[in-house]
């Protein structure tokens, strides 16, 4: 068998198809890039990742096959031997592109494409839904009567993740946070191109402990722009926490994790809906996007998001929205497509498919984590021995009450303006300065000799009382020893043990970011004239309220941990 890819999309949901084969060593595969894409860069290196063998493109048009297998129609695929299998590369047929085929009719039925000679050149056309069949037969009547319905392999991997829910967002560390996903297709139309500053823009308007934002980019853009301009284009974002899942797979486990997806017109928000998540629209408008189509319907029942500050309204509109039902159009044999699909291949092949009935794998967990932002523009309200807490990246329009920074981990610039400074503990410390991993390095990595070796090092009380004399302008120090566990430093108030009690509500725990609480003690001690200690305040953190003790350090905390 032959699977002939021309860009990247293309090949992963060739990729999602081939468990069909599972289990049958009747079936050797080889894969070709088909030449003529400006993203077949992307797809030589996805390729070499899935670990495929390859032929060349020539060497594929001199062979003889069983089977051929494509995910696209364009190329000189007719030229293949064998019979032939064409795959939508995507959810539904939404998107035309003017400059290429028939203007007004997406890739996938155009006859254009699908027709050499006036007669159809594949000897199957595998649709997602009934709706698509009907489609084709109108748009290409030669190729209607070799349309077979077996539905989305992609779909039914989406769903089979679906229990890999918790397993995803804890891998991702989104806690109680609510992860929005933002969908970008390729093109001018696309998010990306025409609202490059959203990402940014909803980063410096929400709290950091409130949302955690992702953005999933069409195969295509990695081919068109490049992941090193990619990369620099989107650090400002990165750098306040945004997550840039690989195009392969992540993107996928990434929409299971959602709590709500903002999308232009590209056909992932399909998949999205088709989850139930709460969708809302960033498309505005163009000539790509393909009218009665399911991306058509869709955002059209979804609100828009008419600016970044109106996305916590936007999301309350869209989860009154049966998102499922807009995406029954999209999708049939909803957990059935491998056995529908595999059934039609080897027809193809003529052969009797092998006992083992293929199965839908779930996506592998995420290995990207947001990266953790060393500064904070940090709003706090104090009412008694309440605090409620709100953070926000350092360049943020939103009124802020102080800035807190990591402790030489930040720009340079961070800590002579920061008012809170604070450094983490070592992990695995044992108290005593050895722990797992030993303490040498800078910002508590192991230092050169591992965990034994000539050393010097603070403690916790040392350091706190150096770093207010090293930053005039810093009031708070603190160096955060666990989860649940700070030693604080103020400048009027003196060394401070802070613990933290966990959010506990119908067997979940929940836990704000200690860094949080650090500032949240530091507002209070600055609007407590005479604070009484011990106290027990209330800290609001995003979605967690949690009880804190504060009270004065006794020497032997301040020696305990060494750094």
């Amino acid at each position: 068998m032959l699977v002939a890819a021309r860009s990247a999309v293309a090949l992963h949901r060739l990729l999602d198809a081939l468990p069909v084969f599972e289990g049958d060593p009747r079936v050797v595969t080889r894969f070709t890039l088909v030449p003529g894409s400006r993203f077949g860069t992307e797809a030589l290196a996805a390729l070499d990742r899935a670990g495929a063998r390859t032929v060349p493109w020539d060497e594929a048009r001199r062979g003889t096959h069983d089977l051929v297998l494509a995910a696209s129609p364009k190329g000189e695929l007719r030229t293949l031997s064998g019979p032939r299998a064409l795959l939508p590369h995507g959810a539904g047929f939404n998107k035309a592109l003017s400059e290429e085929g028939s203007a007004a009719l997406p890739s996938g039925l155009d006859p254009h494409f699908l027709t050499s000679g006036g007669a159809p050149w594949a000897d199957l056309y595998a649709l997602a839904h009934e709706a698509d069949a009907e489609r084709l037969a109108r748009s290409c009547p030669s190729a209607g009567p070799r349309a077979a319905v077996v539905g989305d392999p992609t779909l039914d991997r989406l769903l089979a993740s679906v229990p890999h829910r918790e397993s995803y967002r804890d891998a991702l560390g989104t806690g109680p946070r609510r992860l929005v996903v933002l969908v970008s297709t390729w093109g001018p139309e696309s998010l990306l191109e025409r609202r490059p500053e959203l990402p940014a823009e909803l980063l410096l308007r929400h709290p950091h402990d409130g949302y955690l934002f992702a953005l999933v980019l069409h195969p295509n853009a990695y081919s068109e722009t490049g992941r090193f301009d990619l990369a620099r284009q989107l650090a400002p974002a990165v750098s306040a926490g945004l997550l840039l899942p690989d195009p392969y797979e992540e993107w996928a486990a990434l929409l299971v994790a959602a709590d709500g997806v903002v999308t232009d017109h590209g056909s992932t928000a399909l998949y999205a809906a088709a989850l139930g998540r709460p969708v809302v629209g960033a498309y505005d408008g163009g000539v790509e996007l393909v009218p009665g189509s399911p991306m058509a319907r869709l955002l059209g029942s979804v609100p828009p998001l008419a600016a970044p500050e109106r996305l916590e309204e936007a999301l309350g509109l869209a989860s009154a929205v049966d998102t499922r039902a807009v995406a029954g159009a999209a999708f049939a044999r909803r957990g059935h497509a491998l056995e529908s699909l595999r059934r039609e291949l080897y027809r193809l092949l003529d052969l009797d498919p092998p006992a083992y009935a293929p199965r839908p794998r779930p996506f592998r967990c995420p290995a990207l984590r947001p990266d953790r932002p060393a500064v904070h523009a940090v709003r706090a309200e104090v009412a008694g021995d309440r605090v409620v807490l709100a953070r926000f990246p350092p360049d943020t329009r939103e009124p802020v009450h102080h800035l807190a920074a990591e402790y030489r981990a930040g720009a340079e610039r961070a800590p002579q303006s920061a008012a809170v400074l604070w450094r983490r503990a070592p992990e695995g410390d044992d108290g005593a300065g050895g722990g797992a991993h030993g303490a040498g390095g800078p910002y508590g990595s192991p230092g050169p000799y591992g965990s034994y070796g000539a050393r010097t090092a603070w403690t916790a009380g040392g350091w706190s009382a150096h770093t207010l004399g090293e930053f005039p302008g810093c009031r708070t120090a603190a160096v955060i020893e666990s989860a649940d566990r700070l030693l604080l430093r103020h400048r009027r108030a003196g060394p401070l043990l802070v613990r933290v009690e966990p959010h506990r509500t119908a067997g979940r725990v929940a836990r704000p970011d200690p860094v949080a609480v650090v500032s949240a003690v530091h507002a209070w001690l600055g609007a407590t004239r005479e604070p009484c200690l011990p106290a027990t305040l209330s800290c609001e953190v995003g979605p967690v309220t949690v009880r804190v003790r504060v009270a004065e350090a006794r020497e032997a905390d301040l020696d305990a941990r060494e750094l």
